[in-house]
Order: structure tokens, then sequence, then C-alpha cells
């Protein structure tokens, strides 16, 4: 794909003044736009772990997803990214996705030249591919003409400048169950990269147990390979026994808490509250400000209220959608009717056959 110049009214002269450089986007093809394009997610308000070329080229390692990443340039500097895969769904055909796998994803520009360009230059490539979907996973939508997608909202706080302020940060009832955990039950903690694989198989059994696919393990052993000492692996045990587990991602002064897994087998009272907490302490200690919970579906009950019983109240994504003219909007969300008897035979197969048939299909539905 070559440059394409965007021409809009903000590159237009002013009286008295020389006109500005006109904006062009880019495909992200070297090292040298890499880092441009790193650079400009870290520096950017906006800017998130998964705008970050880290978590895309994660992704793409893991799953086998095209990168499709768009760079906006005005003169010689970076004035917007677009991070952007392909993704081949035996499902659904061909989707453009920004970004797979994340919460939040979407266009970061300077302003409204740079973000026309770089919509523009995405839907040219969504037609030029034949693909059925150009899906932006943005905090705030406002592209005009795009479908938008309401179904998802996010739960983020800031958190207490001490870790002994988390005692009155959490509703009452949150603290009473991380207490018990640790008094009652006698639950333990331990912060440690080495117990990825356990926590992998918390993880893998609880997707079961909800009726949902699996990731791979080499996503999240790429993950944590990249990221290194800005992922967080967290295990709750009962004496020698693993009860939940949590891989938590950090960004600027965000932690992720971002993959779960619990035990159903292990009947502890209050465990989960537990994990969450216990990497809030770890954030706080480590300067942390904001503690992001990430998404859930505004259909997803359980989710939701456990979100909001830790004192998190959900905020809309601005999520938006192009569908190109003649084609039809999939849907792979879990909460399509569809799925629904697929779902309950799910709950019911082998842990042996749900993870490695789990890894593969989720290739096939960018979550």
């Amino acid at each position: 794909m070559s440059a394409i110049t965007a021409t809009t009214t903000a590159s237009e002269a002013r009286p008295g003044r020389a006109p500005a450089p006109p904006v062009t986007i880019h495909p992200i093809l070297d090292s040298v736009a890499r880092h441009a394009w790193a650079d400009y997610v870290t520096r950017a308000p906006a800017g998130t772990l998964f705008h970050h070329p880290d978590w895309c080229e994660c992704v793409a390692a893991a799953f086998r997803h095209q990168p499709l990443h768009l760079l906006a340039r005005r003169g010689g500097a970076t004035v917007g990214v677009l991070p952007l895969l392909g993704v081949r769904s035996l499902l659904a055909g061909e989707l453009l996705v920004s970004v797979p796998y994340g919460t939040y994803g979407g266009i970061l520009a300077e302003d409204a030249e740079a973000r026309a360009g770089l919509a523009a230059a995405a839907v040219r490539l969504t037609h030029a591919r034949g693909a059925r979907l150009l899906e932006l996973r943005s905090a705030v939508g406002g592209l005009a003409g795009w479908v938008d997608d309401r179904r998802y909202v996010v739960f983020t706080r800031r958190l207490p400048s001490r870790v002994e302020e988390l005692e009155t940060y959490l509703p009452r009832k949150a603290r009473a169950a991380a207490r018990q955990a640790r008094r009652r039950e006698g639950l333990t903690v331990r912060h440690d990269a080495g117990l990825l694989r356990l926590t992998w198989g918390l993880y893998a059994r609880s997707m079961r147990r909800l009726g949902s696919l699996n990731y791979p393990y080499r996503f999240f052993e790429k993950l944590v390979e990249t990221l290194g000492p800005r992922a967080w692996v967290t295990v709750v045990w009962k004496g020698a026994r693993p009860v939940a587990g949590l891989l938590s991602f950090v960004f600027r002064d965000r932690v992720y808490p971002y993959f779960v897994g619990v035990d159903e087998r292990r009947r502890c009272t209050g465990a989960t509250n537990l994990l969450y907490l216990s990497v809030m302490e770890r954030a706080v200690g480590e300067g942390l400000r904001w503690f992001d919970f990430g998404r859930s579906r505004r259909d997803n009950v359980g989710a939701f209220d456990f979100k909001r019983n830790q004192g998190f109240e959900p905020q809309p994504l601005g999520y938006q959608r192009y569908v190109p003219p003649g084609a039809t909007l999939p849907d792979l969300s879990p909460g399509n009717p569809r799925y629904a008897r697929l779902r309950r035979v799910w709950t019911r197969l082998p842990l042996a056959l749900t993870r490695p048939l789990g890894a593969w299909l989720s290739a096939s539905i960018p979550g």
C-alpha cells in the first residue's frame, strides 16, 4: 500500500500563513515506522497497551493474523496511528479489527484531518481485501456513518495513593470477602511469572465452565516474554493447591488485570476478591494510578455485577464498525443466541479436548 494523501480543509492555508503540509497515510513496514508507532502511543493521552506494537505483535505471532497497521504523518512528524490486524475467520470470512483480543483499539490522532485520513485509508483497505467488517474498538467513537456497537462497557477507577487506603477503597462486602479469604480460609498469594502455565490452566478451566473458548498458551507465553516485568502472574493458594490465577499487564500508570481463572472444585470463599485485592496492593505499592477492570458485555450479568460490587461503575465504550455495501454484519459474540446450545455442550466436554480446540477456534473469533 503506497502513501495516501489526505485532503481535508484542515490543511488549507490561513490568511497570512503558509499552508500546512497534507497528512499522508503509510503502512508500518519497517523498524523505523515501528519505532514511530511505539513512541506515538506511549506519549498519546489516549494511548493504551492494546494500541502499542508490543500487544499487536504478540497477537500476530500467536494467532497468525496479518499486520495491516497504518501511520499518519504531516511533514516529518507522526500525527496518528491505527493498529490494525486482518483476521481470516473460518466462521465469518476476513475481518479487519483494531485490536483483536483487546479492550481498546481504534484511531489515535492529533487532529480531525489525521483521524479522517486514517479512517478513509482503513475503509479503502477493507474494500481492497474484500473484508466483511472493519471494527474499531475505540474508547470514544464519533465516526459518521459507522455502526455503533453499544454492547460493551468498561470499568476503570483511580487507585488510592497508599496501600492502607485500600481498606476503605473497596465496598464493605468486597473487603469482608477478601478478609475472610485470608483469615478464615487461610488463602495465600504469590506473584511469580514462573506460575504462568498454572495460571493458563486455571483460565482454560474457567473458560470451559463459562462455555467460552480459551486462547492458546503461546499467547500468554509471548505476552510475558515480550512485556517482561510489565506482565504480572498472580496465584491464590489453599495450602499447596492453586485456587485462582490472574495474568495482569502494566502500561504507563495503569494496571490491567486481564486473564483470570478459578478452580471451581476448590470452594474457597473470597478467593477472587483476594486475587484482585492483591493486584491492587501491588499496583499501589509500585505507584500506579489506575485499575482497569476491562470490558464486559452488558448482558453478561455475572461479570458486570462482580465489577460493580468491587466499587467500579460501568462506562460506555465507543466501539464502531464499518460494513461494506452488500456485506452482512457478522455476530461472533458469545451472547449470540445461535451459539447457546453449543456453549452448553462445551461445558460438558473434557479439558483435554476444549483446551486445544478452543486455542484453534479462537483464531477465528478475535475476542
